[in-house]
């Protein structure tokens, strides 16, 4: 945290002393806006360790004061400082000069969230005028990110109503976005407003590298998909890097089955293709596969994708298909997970978990059983 303050003090140090505000800022990067707005208010003297020059004690500085007091016209760097100022009275008469000028408005963002109330207020009409489609989305991670702020949601709330008018072409940046905080609020508002295929969902489980995106994506997937598109969704999840995408696919075969061609899918043909992830790299894919050949055997009927991942998350069918990894005969991985009984909704049930221990022991349900009545009889 004070290595954020003194990149911000130094930040605001250069702008002091006449640095241009783009040479100074990544405009694109929420971070370096929230340090220069952190660094403009530390103080040196609450922070002993800071051997620099502070931007108020600079030329530059000094003049900034005098400027604000006038009618003096001001660069960007220095209204940058202004409206990064510890006092709101300067705060405020930034947000005057600051109208018209672009390269502030990511600073208007963050005032939207200021705690003096005056100041707040203008700098929210301020970015209400200012914001169009295009901006909102250039300037997505910086309102997403003062969005967990207190008083922070105006301009996420902004931002969603501006979104709601734009075409896909205008918000197609935000999927791709490098932040994935934006790429988590791109899908959960689309896949809430039903505007992408399953087949794109899927693809999007199979390419994004953030965990969250890639279940979202892939349930969503599976709870749209039909028959017309089941193949190419299913392709993408069972190809896909992604442990937790190839899961999914797995959860879904015994569902769609896997098309060949312009032949229909069919039990044996999904049972075939199914097979071959019990020697999947990932325990998590492996031990879905063995709760989903148990249910095939006629113990459960209904296969929730989030529900089996759960189940083996919990250690009733990842851990025990991990340390079976080195079976070569795939009946030997699966004893301990039939035992668990059939995945209920919730992904958890007081069987699963006796069937845990015996695991553990190496046992089977029935000695697990004896165990426990020799032990009653004991005390």
């Amino acid at each position: 945290m004070e290595e954020d303050f003194r990149r911000g003090a130094t930040a605001a140090r250069r702008l002091g002393e006449g640095a241009d505000l783009r040479d100074v800022v990544d405009p694109g990067t929420p971070a370096a806006w929230l340090e220069l707005d952190e660094g403009v208010r530390w103080n040196a003297w609450y922070n002993t360790t800071y051997s620099g020059l502070t931007w108020d004690r600079t030329a530059g500085g000094r003049a900034l004061r005098r400027a604000l007091g006038g009618d003096a016209p001001l660069s960007d760097a220095h209204l940058a400082l202004a409206l990064c100022h510890g006092d709101g009275r300067i705060r405020h008469a930034a947000l005057e000069r600051a109208a018209g000028r672009p390269a502030l408005l990511p600073l208007v963002v963050l005032r939207c969230a200021d705690w003096a109330p005056p100041v707040r207020e203008r700098a929210r009409e301020l970015l209400t005028a200012a914001l169009d489609v295009e901006s909102a989305v250039r300037l997505a991670p910086l309102l997403l990110r003062v969005g967990g702020r207190g008083r922070g949601d105006f301009g996420v709330g902004l931002l969603g109503d501006l979104l709601s008018g734009a075409s896909p072409e205008q918000t197609a940046a935000l999927f791709g976005d490098r932040d994935r905080t934006v790429r988590r609020y791109a899908y959960r508002r689309a896949v809430a407003r039903g505007c992408i295929s399953p087949v794109e969902l899927a693809r999007a489980a199979a390419r994004d590298d953030d965990a969250v995106v890639q279940m979202l994506c892939a349930d969503a997937a599976l709870a749209a998909v039909d028959e017309a598109s089941a193949a190419e969704v299913l392709e993408a999840l069972l190809g896909a890097r992604s442990p937790r995408a190839r899961s999914a696919g797995v959860t879904a075969l015994r569902r769609f089955g896997r098309p060949r061609g312009d032949s229909p899918g069919g039990p044996d043909q999904a049972e075939e293709r199914a097979s071959e992830f019990l020697a999947d790299r990932s325990a998590l894919v492996r031990g879905v596969r063995a709760v989903c050949r148990t249910a095939a055997r006629g113990r459960s009927t209904v296969l929730v994708p989030g529900a089996v991942r759960r189940r083996v998350r919990s250690g009733v069918a990842a851990g025990r298909c991990h340390r079976a990894g080195g079976v070569r005969d795939a009946r030997g991985r699966l004893p301990a997970v039939a035992a668990a009984g059939p995945p209920d909704a919730g992904g958890t049930g007081e069987g699963g978990g006796r069937a845990a221990r015996a695991g553990r022991d190496g046992r089977g349900p029935d000695a697990a059983a004896a165990g426990r009545s020799g032990a009653r009889g004991g005390r």
